[in-house]
């Protein structure tokens, strides 16, 4: 396997006069040779992706679930199930199909708690989904005026890079948090160190010993260049997850959210009763103008910058990304997204965005669009085989999520001006707050600002683009939204 995914791309890029010669309907419609890939890499890629993301299946219902709306209403688990996979699956779909980039999609962690615990206690389920259609409406609107990309292209190219490796460190610090080799300190403690190793200073349990051999035997075989690394870490890992969980007959809460265990039955009947379930302007409604406005900003400004972020770092993980930056098909890509928004509120998932889990299915091969469809096609299957789907372990999917951040920073820390403390600056604020605010959203935003100030301060406004500056005034908005509630009388 490469050193770095992007290496990779770039060396294998086939040369001749006629690059489409002997090539498939399939080759030439993903650009696979083109893109120094082939369709068995592709599907593999795909495969990890899913794996390190087929958690969003149970998550997503326990996030949703979990809250209730003004009317007391919960929603069914099991409906939410259908629905996290159905929305994941489309949208996946049509990213990879229309988009052409193996970036996979589904209901976005942060996003779902909002609409769970800030728009569905002021009104009914139906009034919050509404809430994000409008938010995935708007998004498209900006899209096909040219304005998202427009402040994408704004962005200078050292925080590129740095919200390339931001991505890098959340997406490793998920994998050591979800694995259970990191654990928050209880608020009992009164510590300042809010993470600690394992439980209670120490590693203990089958799981984490799981996660530390998965984390080891992909490094090595990463380091020899092994075809399939990742995959056959995950694969190996869950099964011995499985060995170990009918030996030592662990509780099912020592494995977090799916159980290393062959399920009692295989297949389940899917329940469709969410979908379309929505009512588009029921919540101003409810809670007025300027409040319903107000919220469908924060699921604006969420979705927006989650997915810039991600598209960003799996684009320059690929290779994709041309000598400004910027990847082909960046308006399809970024319309499907807005689709994506509206589509998960359409199905009563919440807002699908683009998933950093996808660097899982870069580091193991995917540079197109094929990947999703394997991806996708996975989540689909899942509506009828979601106990089978749920088998993997996180302690066996994480240690692609190190692996990959590893691999996102090594080729992308060395491309930063260090020298240039106006972007060296905002980059670090960048790379730190991603992790350490669990956001990338939050990472964008400070390091933009950062980026303004010392630009301003040294005297260099010219070199402000104004779409950026225009940006900045968002992101205070949304970090200072609290306050202005507290001055409108928003409660």
């Amino acid at each position: 396997m490469p050193t770095s995914a992007t290496d990779a791309a770039r060396a294998q890029q086939p040369s001749g006069p006629s690059p489409t010669a002997g090539r498939g309907a399939v080759d030439r419609y993903f650009r696979i040779t083109e893109r120094g890939s082939s369709v068995a890499r592709e599907l593999r890629g795909g495969l990890a992706t899913f794996f390190a993301m087929a958690y969003i299946i149970v998550l997503n219902p326990i996030i949703l679930g979990a809250g209730q709306d003004k009317f007391g209403h919960h929603l069914d688990n099991g409906q939410l199930v259908t629905a996290t996979a159905l929305m994941a699956g489309l949208s996946t779909l049509l990213m990879g199909i229309v988009g052409n980039v193996p970036i996979a999609c589904a209901a976005g962690l942060g996003i779902n708690a909002v609409v769970s615990l800030q728009l569905a206690p002021k009104m009914s389920w139906p009034d919050a989904m509404g809430m994000v259609v409008l938010a995935g409406l708007v998004l498209m609107i900006l899209v096909a005026s040219g304005l998202r990309q427009r402040v994408m292209d704004a962005i200078p190219a050292g925080l590129r890079r740095a919200i390339a490796i931001g991505i890098g460190l959340f997406i490793s610090l998920i994998g050591l948090v979800d694995s259970g080799f990191v654990t928050r300190n209880p608020d009992a403690a009164h510590t300042t160190v809010p993470l600690g190793l394992g439980q209670g200073g120490q590693l203990q349990g089958w799981p984490v010993l799981v996660f530390v051999l998965g984390l080891a035997l992909t490094f090595v075989l990463v380091v020899r260049k092994t075809s399939g690394a990742i995959l056959i870490g995950i694969v190996v890992m869950t099964l011995v997850a499985i060995v170990i969980n009918s030996l030592a007959d662990l509780p099912g809460k020592n494995w977090g959210l799916s159980v290393p265990t062959w399920p009692d039955r295989i297949v389940a009947t899917p329940d469709f009763g969410l979908v379309g379930k929505v009512s588009l302007f029921g919540g101003f409604h409810e809670v007025g103008l300027l409040t319903g406005c107000l919220f469908v900003f924060t699921v604006l400004l969420s979705g927006f910058f989650d997915a810039m972020g991600t598209i960003i770092g799996v684009g320059e993980e690929a290779g994709l990304t041309d000598d400004k930056g910027q990847l082909p098909n960046m308006g399809k890509i970024l319309m499907m997204d807005g689709i994506a928004v509206a589509a998960g509120g359409a199905g009563s998932a919440s807002a699908n965005t683009c998933f950093v889990e996808s660097t899982a299915g870069v580091g193991e091969g995917a540079r197109t669009g094929l990947a999703n469809v394997m991806t996708g096609g996975l989540f689909l299957l899942a509506l009828i085989f979601t106990p089978l789907a749920t088998v993997v372990p996180s302690q066996a999917a994480t240690p692609a999520l190190l692996v990959v951040g590893f691999l996102i920073m090594a080729s992308n820390v060395k491309e930063i001006d260090w020298n240039d403390f106006t972007i060296a600056i905002p980059a670090f604020l960048t790379i730190v707050s991603m992790p350490f605010t669990y956001s990338i959203t939050n990472g964008i935003g400070i390091g933009v600002l950062a980026f303004i100030l010392l630009r301003i301060a040294t005297r260099r406004v010219r070199e402000i683009p104004w779409l950026l500056g225009a940006v900045g005034l968002c992101f205070l908005v949304y970090f200072l939204l609290s306050p202005i509630e507290q001055a409108l009388g928003i409660k």
